[in-house]
């Protein structure tokens, strides 16, 4: 797993992470999103085009995010979930209720 942070102002801390997300890798996950939030980041986006697996101890780490991003700032996770085997994850478990799932990073303004 490799995990990247990206941030503008005014817009969410985008993670980007690549590789596949298991019980192996998911307290160095949790800890990171936290670390995020930690240093105040008020809006997290977690990009998951890289990422061939994920199982459930990755749920529950965005669970645990969500939570607290929805109890200290009154938002929620993002989540950036382009390939369809992934997305079938979070419509079978109906956490695509609970996050906020988008496709693909919004891109740059165009006139």
């Amino acid at each position: 797993m490799q995990l990247s942070v990206t941030s503008a102002p005014g817009s969410p801390a985008v993670v980007a992470v690549t590789g596949e997300l298991d019980v192996a890798n998911s307290a160095e996950l949790r800890q990171f999103l936290h670390a995020r939030l930690d240093d105040g980041t008020a809006a997290l986006t977690v990009d998951l085009t890289g990422v061939a697996f994920l199982d459930s101890t990755t749920l529950s780490v965005f669970v645990g995010v969500h939570k607290r991003l929805h109890e200290e700032r009154g938002s929620g996770l993002t989540l950036v979930v382009p390939h369809e085997r992934l997305l079938r994850i979070f419509r079978l478990t109906a956490l695509d209720r609970l996050f906020t799932i988008i496709d693909a990073l919004p891109g740059p303004a165009t006139a």
